[in-house]
């Protein structure tokens, strides 16, 4: 495997070995990458969400497979264009949220004769807030901004519709801890396509501890920051210290009728970091990192088609769980410390 970044300072701080190597390489440059993907069984996009389109047409020209990290909605739309004419496996979103979120989501409505709401809801965030925001940074700072500002999808009285990212605030408890929830752009992944007809109600909003959206809407309209993004980045990364000491929260409700019955049933998981091979990993990084490595370990070994676009709720979750990487999201994992990893509740309404 190697890792491939612009920055050779950035490359000197990897532990390389007999399964890793790094190279310096600017993707911008679509011959240097195209040539660099030749050879390989496939290219794992971790980068920015601007770069996506350009990596998936090198992999298809390279005659690669293609998985990526995004959440950005144009852009997979562009990589499902290129996945057409691809002699190989194009799977985009392979991360939490998108990601996991809608394979979970995909296995419980599967339990169902009729559907009538789907919703979904997921947060990293940090363990011990200390700032206004109540947040720290866990993960891209680019990807958080543009999930901020970009029209998010849904499906509202069975039609598909855009709404405005920030808003529909809602509250939500889990173990005695009160959470903010609200629309964020990215998250259902293809679920909308996948579900429409069929749903009264498909919604993804993005945990936060409260009085985060009231913050962010004050720096994104009011001072239009939304303009000026990397301005905002540059407040975000030298104001707000990165942490490893973060929790995922998935939370997956689906309603509907089965057996005659309208009936609910919920899917809640809470992640924490853990030590791996001697190093301390946030939960962010485990639960992403892991979703990205299950989906090429089951590509590898057969389990998913080998050309063309796939979605993310095309894979099963009990495939995924049984994972050798999927076993970070199990609910009988045990995490650092002996916490259980998380649990699911059904209930019936």
């Amino acid at each position: 495997m190697t890792l491939v970044d612009r920055d050779e300072a950035q490359l000197r701080h990897i532990e390389t070995g007999p399964t890793l190597a790094t190279a310096q390489l600017d993707i911008a440059d679509a011959n240097a990458l195209a040539q660099r993907l030749a050879g390989q069984f496939a290219v794992l996009s971790a980068a920015p969400f601007q770069h996506t389109v350009a990596i998936a047409r090198a992999a298809a020209e390279a005659g690669v497979h293609y998985l990526d990290l995004t959440e950005d909605v144009a852009s997979t739309r562009e990589v499902r264009e290129i996945a057409g004419t691809a002699r190989t496996a194009f799977i985009p979103q392979c991360g939490l949220a998108p990601g996991f979120i809608s394979i979970v989501a995909s296995d419980i409505a599967g339990r169902f004769d009729r559907l009538d709401a789907v919703r979904l809801r997921v947060g990293a965030l940090p363990r011990y807030p200390s700032n206004g925001l109540n947040y720290n940074l866990t993960w891209s700072t680019d990807g958080v901004i543009n999930e901020y500002i970009q029209p998010c999808e849904a499906i509202v009285g069975g039609r598909l519709v855009e709404v405005p990212a920030l808003e529909e605030r809602e509250e939500l408890s889990l173990d005695g801890v009160t959470y903010e929830a609200f629309n964020t752009s990215g998250g259902l992944g293809t679920l909308c396509e996948t579900f429409q007809g069929k749903v009264e109600t498909l919604n993804y909003r993005t945990i936060r501890y409260p009085g985060h959206a009231a913050i962010m809407k004050v720096l994104l309209h009011d001072l239009a920051l939304r303009h000026r993004r990397e301005v905002l980045k540059d407040v975000l990364e030298h104001g707000l210290p990165m942490t490893l000491q973060d929790v995922v929260i998935v939370f997956v409700t689906v309603s509907g009728h089965r057996g005659g019955r309208f009936v609910q049933e919920t899917y809640a998981n809470k992640i924490h970091g853990s030590e791996i091979a001697g190093r301390m990993t946030s939960a962010i990084q485990l639960t992403t990192a892991s979703s990205i490595c299950v989906v090429l370990d089951l590509l590898a070994g057969g389990r998913l088609p080998r050309q063309g676009f796939v979605r993310q709720e095309d894979i099963g979750l009990d495939a995924f769980l049984a994972n050798r990487f999927g076993r970070y999201y199990r609910q009988d994992a045990v995490t650092q410390g002996g916490t259980p990893g998380g649990y699911r509740d059904r209930l019936a309404a």
